[in-house]
């Protein structure tokens, strides 16, 4: 199928980071009309008015979850994952998925698994232990995708918290 007649063919050229620079969207329209100018603001807007941080506004059943949750969870009373919980968790992964931004795809991290299983077993164990997992693990690459027939992206401003 060509590429003008398959309508992921450029969603997939940007998950892969296969596109040229030139092609890249690189404006967005802002909440009171304008359009961003450059990559860098276009960015900032995005974090600005799409990644909320917790504000004045948080109230005391806020502070409540918060405490809860930095607390760790482990119990003595807790299981750990085994090794076949975890191997069965990662072959389930569709494997269709483009890989992380560190480029391991399922099928090397299975092969991971399957030469070192004591080891990746151990680390998440460790991980829910201690109730951190690596800052990397939750790291995302972001990737706008402009609807068809626009050229820019578009933030609706009551979705603005």
């Amino acid at each position: 199928m060509t590429a003008s007649l398959n309508p992921w063919f450029h969603v997939n050229k940007l998950a892969t980071g296969k596109v040229r620079t030139n092609s890249i969207m690189n404006t967005l329209r802002k909440p009171d009309g304008t359009v961003t100018s450059s990559i860098l603001e276009t960015m900032n807007v995005m974090l600005d008015h799409r990644i909320t941080d917790d504000g004045e506004e948080e109230n005391q059943h806020h502070k409540n979850i918060r405490k809860i949750i930095e607390e760790p969870i482990y119990t003595s009373d807790d299981a750990e994952f085994t090794q076949g919980e975890i191997k069965q968790t990662i072959e389930i992964f569709n494997r269709n998925k483009a890989s992380g931004m560190d480029g391991i795809t399922i099928d090397t991290f299975l092969r991971t698994f399957n030469k070192f299983p004591r080891i990746v077993t151990a680390i998440y164990n460790q991980c829910v232990k201690r109730g951190s997992f690596p800052r990397r693990w939750k790291t995302a690459k972001i990737i706008p995708i402009a609807k068809p027939g626009k050229e820019t992206l578009w933030i609706h401003p009551n979705s603005i918290q």
